[in-house]
């Protein structure tokens, strides 16, 4: 790699800001924000900082490893891909095709080769035992935007560079940077708002960091959104402050609503929420009164007992008061490869409760089940029982409930194959770990986070360092996969090893420019035609019918997503612009951006109605404050984002931040010494961990952060082990979930908390 600086997105997290790397006798130098990134401004957050240490970390694998009774052993690639085909067929033909089970890590998400990989692998892998991050996170929002939008893609992104009101619930952007609204520079964007007279409202049970820049907070009880966003409706019904157009187009669905709302007035919701009837009155009334206004909600409303219903009623609010498609409201992005429009040509829209899991019947989505049921499919005999599993950058163990239970379900398979460059939690219990080269060490194009960002603009760059010769992608290592599974279990002819050479030729790069080239900001896609149609023909003759990545080729091809606006961008045209190309503020988008029959959103699906007896029924115990127990609620931090990054000694340093937060009054009501140990117990398990003494989390409600808990035995990473912490998972119960959606209840279970005898 040259000397000089060099520009790329971070890949840490959802923001996507612009990096400027300088190298020097082929090490990093120095990392800080590109000034002339069109989208993030020169803004970075500490997280970018730990680029470095990743790249250069010895506990970083870079060769197979394989578990033995001596210890882990290195293996050759051409070994390694040989076991896992073998082992992996080998299940499938004694116990079924669905006996191996998949998990997919959030981290996928940020690396364009693995999401396209994985699809081509989940068809040849064949297994129905899929599960992601996605049910520990957005689950209810992509079920939201199928309802009601009719693509499961399609999430409304809040239009903060023109608002004038930005209601927060349940989020944290501050130390997010965004999330399902990509927005680096959170804080700068919002003191624009503010000094061009705009207001920022947060409610959560905790006063975050986010809430401390808010002109107005208020404290809400766990779990309650649902509550509050039922009377904030009652009270626009009520005077007749909801907009007459959208009223009048959805006269019906607005009725249904409206009674819906009947039962839930502001005093009746007050004691259960905490939050006093007149400040939801002013709240609604503010909201449906300020014509360039938004309301936006996040983890904490999505992973809660009722985050289904939640996060469908923040929409309906914003609906209902003629925020959507509306400068300054929520709108819809128009990203230069366009996986909405790509996906819907082919019916790839997603799909809801088609199949169910084995133990506990919760429902699927878009092919995946409920992560809080990974444990208990592998732990219960009988027919269809997960004996294999495979996980792909993700570390389960600690990022999803039930941690203990996982790692007992982990430590009883019969075979497991981890790829990841980690020893970690979740990977230690594997025979085989596949290793792919570091972010710095590939190319990087955001295709998810393009989708859910506050501006539309498009950045590719090439890999910083040239990876060791005997090293794989992620893309390698799944494309090669794939291929051996492929043939060990229909053979091979030769078509077909023509087209996995085609593909593994290709590679993600090129087919990256090709849906540059044929997307709306592209190229005449004319000219493109024997390329395109000889990759339609490729995932035609590789991918059983159904396979996402089918569709995604096909689509590809078919040119009929482009918008007769060709712009000119392709992989060239953006290495031409290291620091990105700015494609224009969010539009008004509708109706041409639906999927729904009617061409109108879907105000009020049967799915949540049918729910709404359950809310009812809960309403008597909702919110109910208890001398023996907590709310139980997590918390993100700056530095953090997922578990790996805590090997980070950049992002670890300093005072200690995996701490039990609570009020002072139940501080001294528990007899607890600020600073010293708790126990924190629940029906999944114990954990203990110090005491933070703070009157930004509310009375009544317990905070933890997620992803801490390294003190596990057998996992290699010193720099974790050494800031241990403990895992808020070890004490979340993968029994809670939300019926509707299948979403893990991460938010609003119930803890005790006491002084740890120790001391």
């Amino acid at each position: 790699m040259n000397n000089g600086t060099h520009y790329r997105t971070c890949n840490l997290c959802e923001a996507m800001c612009g990096v400027a790397i300088e190298v020097e006798d082929g090490a990093i130098s120095r990392i800080q924000g590109d000034d002339q990134d069109p989208f993030s401004r020169g803004h970075i957050c500490p997280k970018a900082l730990g680029l470095k240490d990743i790249h250069e970390d010895p506990d970083r694998l870079r060769q197979p490893v394989k578990r033995t009774s001596d210890g882990w052993e290195t293996i050759s690639w051409d070994q390694a891909f040989r076991e896992v085909t073998e082992k992996l067929c080998g299940i499938q033909a004694t116990h079924g095709r669905n006996a191996i089970g998949l998990y997919l890590g959030n981290p996928n998400v940020h690396n364009h080769g693995a999401l396209m990989a994985n699809g081509i692998f989940m068809g040849a892998l064949g297994t129905q035992n899929r599960f992601s991050a996605t049910s520990n996170d957005q689950l209810p929002h992509m079920l939201a935007n199928l309802q009601m939008f009719g693509n499961a893609m399609l999430f409304p992104i809040p239009d903060i560079d023109h608002t004038d009101l930005f209601i927060c619930l349940g989020a944290n952007p501050m130390a997010s940077n965004g999330s399902l609204m990509t927005v680096p520079d959170f804080r700068g964007r919002l003191k624009e708002l503010q000094q061009r007279g705009g207001r920022f409202i947060v409610i959560d049970p905790r006063r975050s960091e986010t809430a401390a820049k808010a002109d107005d907070f208020h404290f809400i009880r766990p779990g309650t959104d649902p509550w509050l966003l039922l009377a904030m409706l009652n009270v626009l019904f009520e005077a007749e402050a909801l907009d007459p157009d959208v009223c009048r187009q959805h006269q019906r669905d607005a009725r249904i609503l409206q009674l819906a709302a009947m039962p839930y007035s502001p005093e009746d919701v007050a004691d259960t929420t905490g939050i006093t009837a007149d400040a939801i009155r002013e709240l609604a009334l503010e909201f449906a009164r300020t014509p360039k206004a938004l309301l936006y909600s996040r983890v904490g409303t999505s992973t809660q007992e009722f985050g289904g219903l939640a996060t469908w009623l923040v929409y309906a609010l914003n609906i209902l008061t003629g925020k959507l498609d509306r400068e300054g409201g929520l709108r819809f992005t128009e990203p230069a490869i366009d996986l909405v429009t790509l996906g819907s040509l082919s019916g790839q829209t997603g799909h809801y409760g088609r199949r169910h899991t084995r133990v506990r019947g919760l429902p699927e989505f878009g092919g995946e089940f409920p992560a809080s049921a990974m444990a208990e499919e592998m732990l219960t005999p009988g027919e269809g029982q997960i004996r294999a599993f495979m996980t792909v950058a993700g570390n389960p163990v600690l990022s999803s409930p039930a941690g203990e239970r996982m790692d007992e379900a982990l430590s009883g398979l019969e075979f497991m194959v981890s790829v990841d460059y980690y020893i970690n939690e979740t990977t230690r219990h594997a025979d085989i770990i596949l290793p792919p080269t570091a972010p710095l060490e590939r190319s990087h194009y955001d295709l998810a986070f393009n989708t859910l960002a506050v501006r539309n603009v498009a950045k590719f760059s090439d890999p910083l360092f040239t990876p060791d010769p005997d090293t794989r992608s992620d893309w390698d290592i799944l494309i090669e996969l794939a291929h051996r599974l492929e043939r060990t279990k229909r053979g091979s002819s030769l078509r077909g090893e023509l087209g996995w050479r085609t593909l593994k030729t290709l590679g993600p790069d090129r087919i990256l420019d090709l849906m540059l080239r044929a997307g709306p900001y592209g190229t005449s896609p004319a000219p493109l035609r024997p390329a395109l149609q000889a990759l339609t023909d490729l995932g035609d003759h590789l991918l059983p019918e159904g396979n996402p990545f089918r569709a995604l080729l096909k689509n590809t091809a078919s040119h009929s997503h482009w918008k007769g606006r060709p712009k000119g961008l392709s992989l060239d045209h953006l290495r031409r612009h290291p620091h990105g190309v700015d494609l224009g503020p969010l539009q008004s988008t509708l109706p041409g951006r639906l999927q729904t029959r009617s061409g109108r959103p879907n105000l009020a699906p049967e799915l949540y109605l049918e729910d709404l007896p359950r809310l009812h029924r809960a309403t008597g115990n909702a919110g109910r404050e208890s001398d023996q127990s907590f709310y139980l609620i997590g918390r993100r931090q700056l530095r953090s984002n997922n578990s790996w990054m805590h090997n980070s000694q950049r992002l670890v340093k300093g005072k200690t931040r995996c701490t039990l937060q609570l009020h002072p009054r139940d501080l001294a009501r528990l007899g607890l010494i600020d600073g010293h140990n708790a126990r924190v117990s629940s029906e999944a398990g114990t954990i203990t961990l110090p005491v933070e003494s703070t009157d930004a989390v509310m009375p009544g409600v317990v905070s933890i952060p997620h992803g801490w808990g390294h003190g596990r035995n057998g996992i290699q990473l010193s720099v974790a082990q050494a800031h241990p912490g403990a895992s808020i998972n070890d004490v979340i119960s993968d029994r809670q979930v939300d019926t509707l959606s299948g979403v893990s209840v991460l938010n609003g279970q119930r803890v005790t908390v006491s002084p740890a005898r120790s001391e």
